[in-house]
């Protein structure tokens, strides 16, 4: 049953079968997208996702190739239909990672842009990023408010310096917007990461995938170097995506029975989400890497581990609370700073519908505690997303212990997994009949 966009999802029985097909990375498509552009033409992407954040990036990088601006959904589908955006504006909705990648991105090129989004878009801070590119040499003005977007750029940087200093417990798009460039900046680049870094696996994805296209760095302490140099002509292989499969093993952990399929994924990822592995062992998941994927097992085990550090997978965070809530487990968390910047304040969205069936989420500095004390589970629950993807489906597979739950916008999953409510009702998770 469907209004108002939003979708309402029943669960009959608490086991879950089946074999789920994800789509591709978006994290590694977002990257290997930038370093196909700037390899000009020597390296190319395979299997890329249909994640409308790569789906709008791959667009405004390929009609740059081809000197047009193509309809973001149409160019994914293979199609040459041309809708009339003036090429100095670019409007990248709610797509974050794009408007990181392309403000370092368009320093490079031969024009002058002006990078813009979503009303949410416009209220996530840049400033870090722009304030490195202009130590680098790059003209960058903001065009409403200082250190948001919209933002104007004037491209063929004349490069002042080749060292940088960012802050690294921040955003790691930051730094991997600065690093996919470094290879084409006339003097290189040396990047000094200030303080402890977050989300550290995605730095190291960046620099790993440089590296399959033929750019060399070193990492010394808490400083990377790349030299000027030339991409070689390679393919890059996008994996299926480590999130979207986070939401599989929290499905799996809240069922009483589970044996789940996912082609695909790989033991050794470049994906630091890979990670859910680890933590969902701690829920009596385990995880067999055979047959070209992986096949996720529920077994019963007492839950134990109390304390989660989530600094290198912030993307987790929901999944993995949310879980914990729903089982009643009182854990503590850390690594959360980056949550407040994301499409919504995560911490706020997650404390406001976790408060719906009694659990609280208490902050005190930066260690987060769950109080399950008041939890109850209602025969009905609404879920608000905040216009977050990720808030839609770290909930969703509370159908299987809330007998009818409501989400609020389904369409907000197509950011990063448009198949995802599809895929949930292969494994019986669905949309209840209509009345006959």
């Amino acid at each position: 049953m469907k209004h108002n966009n939003n979708i309402i999802l029943t669960k009959t029985g608490k086991s879950v079968k089946g074999t789920v097909h994800l789509t591709g990375s978006k994290s590694e498509c977002n990257r290997a997208l930038i370093i196909e552009a700037l390899s000009h033409g020597k390296v190319k992407v395979e299997n890329i996702s249909d994640a409308a954040d790569a789906v709008t990036l791959a667009s405004i990088l390929r009609s740059e190739v081809r000197g047009k601006r193509l309809d973001a959904v149409a160019s994914a589908h293979d199609t040459n239909s041309e809708i009339d955006v003036p090429k100095s504006e670019i409007n990248i909705g709610p797509a974050g990672t794009a408007m990181r990648f392309l403000t370092a991105y368009f320093t490079l090129q031969d024009e002058e842009v002006i990078l813009t989004g979503s009303e949410r878009m416009k209220q996530r801070p840049i400033g870090v990023l722009v304030d490195a590119l202009r130590q680098l040499g790059a003209q960058i003005d903001y065009v409403e408010n200082d250190g948001f977007p919209p933002i104007k750029l004037k491209g063929s940087l004349e490069q002042l310096s080749n060292k940088v200093s960012i802050k690294g417990n921040i955003s790691s798009q930051y730094i991997t917007a600065l690093l996919l460039i470094a290879p084409r900046l006339p003097f290189g680049l040396e990047l000094h990461i200030e303080g402890d870094l977050t989300s550290r696996p995605y730095v190291e994805m960046t620099l790993a995938m440089l590296q399959s296209a033929g750019i060399q760095h070193s990492w010394n302490a808490n400083v990377i170097s790349i030299a000027k140099q030339d991409f070689k002509e390679t393919s890059l292989h996008v994996e299926p995506d480590w999130s979207a499969a986070s939401y599989w093993y929290a499905i799996a952990a809240l069922s009483d029975e589970a044996e789940l399929f996912l082609p695909g994924l790989t033991q050794y990822s470049l994906q630091g989400d890979s990670t859910i592995t680890e933590i969902m062992a701690n829920f009596g998941i385990t995880s067999q890497f055979k047959d070209g994927g992986v096949h996720l097992l529920k077994e019963p085990k007492p839950l134990g581990r109390k304390i989660f550090d989530l600094k290198e997978c912030p993307d987790l965070a929901q999944t993995v609370i949310v879980v914990c809530a729903a089982l009643g487990h009182e854990a503590t968390f850390t690594g959360l700073e980056t949550l407040k910047i994301k499409e919504t304040d995560r911490v706020k969205a997650l404390q406001n519908e976790l408060a719906k069936m009694g659990v609280k989420l208490i902050e005190k500095g930066q260690v987060y505690k769950l109080d399950c004390s008041e939890k109850f589970i209602p025969e009905k629950m609404f879920i608000n997303t905040y216009e977050d993807h990720r808030m839609a489906m770290a909930f969703a597979p509370l159908a299987l212990v809330i007998p009818e739950l409501e989400i609020e916008d389904e369409k907000v999953v197509e950011k990063s997994y448009p198949a995802f409510w599809t895929d949930l009702e292969k494994v019986g998770i669905a949309p209840p009949h209509p009345p006959r």
